[in-house]
């Protein structure tokens, strides 16, 4: 018997999440309580400074440099330049995947062919736009998820089945997702621990933003004295008041007494010594981030105040890259190499991710088969390919995503 998997998306009452009923349809598997799980981290990654920063910088890494293959392997070339009809490259296309599975915990990529296997495009699809349909064998695409409507949903086949789309050409859809125990139809996002935290840092910065639309002012009591014939009367008096004084989000609290021969209105202040609480509440919450996030300090631009440490930053991407990014790379091109042998009837085994540190950690007179053994990685110094200079894959490279 099959259960329903679902993940929650938080308290309803936070500002992060004001999105519409829940949508209910027997056509899909939901992906949260409320099937708008996506949405609402789709907008948490476009409100916390640090934690949009780390998912850009991860699909930037992932996807690498660009890709290489064998100089004898012109058709592979030709598809790694060009990989769909939109004129997309293969890193393009990669970088998109990679952005999702980082943000989603979830990717999706559209694989397109005809009968013929004359050509292959890939295409990558929105994660926030599919949902896995009731028989777990499909694709659901839909433009809107809070005004579901079966009608203009469009439905793939999960790889490596292809379906006719009546175009002349064959469909499917390859689904990435991260592992968690007791969800089988999405993946959660590695930084699942860390929303929390993500919605704090936002917080701060826009209580920040408050103080400065308030001009730091202070926040306090203001007694007017006032002679008013009626409680409606003195509560319209405090409203005209805050609106005019008060600012946003309203740090004066008016208060309205009956007046005496002399005016005793008088502002009261409220000292306030939290400012330290804040600030150590937000960095807390920043580093809390980067540790959900699995990531580093330094490749996320945090510690570049205090200093341009090339040192630190080497060492920290050389463990970014054997720890995160090279596991990361190896699970989103698998099947892409299986659709290049499937489907082009090419030998997909050259086809490599090009992997540069942010800042130069070899000199480029050094050989391929050098600078693999000094990261520790198989290495032939008798292959032709690894005889060549860093300085001429480097300066391919370039021209190649140039």
């Amino acid at each position: 018997m099959k259960t329903k998997a679902t993940v929650s998306a938080s308290n309803r009452t936070d500002p992060y999440i004001t999105f519409a009923p829940a949508v209910s349809s027997d056509k899909f598997w939901r992906w949260g309580d409320d099937n708008l799980f996506p949405y609402a981290l789709a907008l948490m990654s476009r409100r916390s400074t640090t934690h949009r920063r780390i998912i850009n910088d991860k699909a930037d890494y992932i996807s690498g440099k660009g890709f290489v293959c064998d100089s004898g392997a012109p058709r592979l070339q030709a598809f790694i330049d060009r990989v769909n009809g939109d004129g997309e490259t293969l890193r393009q296309v990669m970088n998109k995947l990679a952005f999702d599975k980082s943000l989603f915990g979830n990717a999706f990529m559209e694989v397109v062919t005809d009968s013929g296997h004359t050509f292959l495009s890939l295409y990558h699809q929105d994660a926030s736009r599919c949902r896995i349909a009731r028989d777990s064998a499909h694709v659901l695409l839909h433009h809107d998820w809070r005004n579901f409507n079966p009608c203009e949903a469009r439905q793939l086949p999960l790889f490596p089945a292809f379906a006719d789309a009546g175009d002349g050409t064959l469909r499917t859809i390859v689904h990435y997702k991260d592992y968690e125990p007791m969800f089988t139809h999405y993946g959660v996002p590695p930084y699942i621990a860390g929303l929390g935290v993500s919605a704090i840092a936002y917080k701060t910065d826009r209580w920040n933003i408050s103080r400065l639309d308030n001009s730091f002012q202070l926040s306090g009591v203001m007694m007017l004295d006032s002679v008013v014939d009626s409680d409606a009367e003195a509560e319209r008096i405090m409203r005209l008041a805050e609106e005019k004084f008060a600012g946003n989000p309203g740090q004066v609290m008016f208060v309205v007494k009956d007046g005496s021969a002399d005016d005793n209105s008088r502002f009261i202040p409220i000292a306030s010594q939290n400012d330290g609480d804040w600030r150590a509440l937000h960095d807390q919450a920043v580093s809390d981030i980067v540790v959900a996030h699995s990531w580093f300090r330094s490749l996320s631009g945090l510690d570049y105040g205090s200093g341009f440490d090339s040192e630190r930053i080497l060492h920290e991407y050389e463990v970014a890259l054997n720890t995160v990014i090279l596991g990361e790379q190896a699970e989103l091109l698998e099947p892409v190499r299986e659709v290049i042998r499937s489907v082009m009837g090419e030998d997909p085994s050259s086809l490599q991710v090009v992997n540069r540190p942010p800042t130069r950690s070899k000199p480029i007179y050094m050989r391929v088969w050098e600078a693999r053994k000094a990261d520790g990685l198989e290495y032939d110094p008798a292959d032709e390919r690894q005889q060549k200079f860093l300085s001429e894959i480097t300066k391919y490279n370039i021209r190649s995503i140039d």
